[in-house]
């Protein structure tokens, strides 16, 4: 079956965030939404059949991960990711943001350091920030066009830390760890005695010819210090079903975890949750190859419209993800400006580079490409005439 993900699909009064929040995070609702990162894409029709059968129970009381729900995941990570998981290794968790919200709740205390390589998906700040714990930043290098560690930097931002959240694959700019960087940040974090949360929402979504590791895969050391979270929401565009799941091989960790979740009632799913994700599971590799072809193409454009347009934007294309990361600095503009060009000349909203972590990233932004390429082209237009 051929998908068709040029179609124009009209989301706004669906009560998305991305369309009908504008007015609520930009105090306008007049701009084209190129932002928060779901797709503009009609979501995987396999996962609304199911949950349109469902909907033929009359009775939707609380539901229960069923053995046939965790063998769609233990199945999915098995063929994509190599992870032999038990059920006993897995848990359900209402969304990887809340996951590791309930980390740092349980491993950590106030004062404690959590590390982050910055510029990072915003929640890895503001979570250990607002929990009261002391939030370590390691900024990242951009090399060959794409964001890398400096070992010598993340190996001093260590020393202290109790928890390090990595971005596998990034976000922003959607660098694919190589299995070697992973084992170094097993081995450093080890060394310090740090727990690693790796949070592999976009592993899905790595694009060709690049491949996913899982962080746990690539010693006994990383299986052994990790939790690490997957989840269906953004690889099959049903972000709203608030369904994810956690991974933690070690049974020392994974006792303490999962007697959390379990003690705290803080990790109930609903019916549609445990039902979206195993039809997307079972049945959704043919729509996501797909898909992926079509984000690569996208990313394609993207990148070459920019070197011919508007070159003096320096760019960090995805190797995962439908987010592009953008750096406006060599206009020589204040942030001031450089925004009012992107929201008031252009008229887009973009996500906004200082919250990604802090006054470093004043003249960048994010980007959303995963629209159709008609949405695309008009958003680039907008760009390029505002520049």
């Amino acid at each position: 079956m051929t998908y068709d993900f040029d179609k124009i699909i009209e989301r706004k009064g669906t009560d998305c965030v991305k369309h009908d929040g504008l007015d609520h995070f930009f105090h306008r609702d007049d701009l084209l939404p190129m932002w928060v990162a779901d797709m503009d894409f009609q979501s995987l029709d396999c996962v609304i059949d199911a949950l349109r059968d469902r909907l033929n129970h009359p009775v939707l009381g609380y539901h229960w991960p069923s053995r046939s729900y965790f063998d769609a995941v233990i199945g999915w990570l098995g063929r994509r990711y190599a992870i032999e998981a038990t059920v006993a290794e897995l848990h359900f968790i209402p969304g990887i943001v809340a996951g590791i919200s309930f980390v740092v709740q349980e491993f950590t205390k106030p004062g404690d350091g959590i590390l982050v390589t910055t510029p990072v998906y915003p929640p890895f700040l503001n979570i250990p920030s607002s929990s009261g714990r002391r939030l370590v930043k390691c900024p990242l290098v951009i090399k060959d066009g794409r964001f890398e560690i400096d070992f010598d930097s993340f190996e001093q931002y260590a020393a202290g830390c109790k928890l390090l959240i990595l971005s596998n694959p990034h976000n922003p700019g959607g660098t694919v760890w190589s299995p070697d960087t992973l084992r170094r940040i097993a081995d450093i974090c080890a060394r310090y005695g740090i727990l690693v949360i790796s949070d592999e929402i976009h592993a899905d979504l790595t694009l060709p010819p690049h491949r996913h590791t899982s962080f746990p895969t690539v010693s006994a050391t990383a299986a052994d210090i990790s939790i690490m979270f997957m989840a269906p929401s953004k690889t099959f565009n049903i972000a709203g079903l608030s369904s994810s799941v956690s991974y933690t091989h070690n049974p020392d960790i994974r006792s303490r975890f999962h007697s959390y979740l379990d003690n705290y009632g803080v990790a109930g799913g609903n019916v549609f949750a445990f039902v979206g994700a195993e039809a997307a599971f079972r049945h959704g590799e043919e729509w996501l190859g797909q898909l992926l072809q079509y984000l690569k193409a996208n990313a394609e454009y993207t990148r070459q419209f920019l070197a011919s347009h508007i070159p003096r934007v320096k760019v960090v294309i995805p190797e995962a993800s439908f987010l592009v990361w953008l750096d406006f600095s060599e206009y020589g503009f204040s942030h001031e400006e450089t925004l009012h060009r992107i929201q008031d000349v252009a008229g887009l909203a973009l996500n906004d580079g200082t919250s990604f972590g802090g006054d470093a990233y004043r003249n960048c932004f994010r980007i959303n490409i995963g629209c159709p390429r008609a949405t695309l082209a008009q958003a680039l237009d907008k760009l390029k005439d505002a520049f």
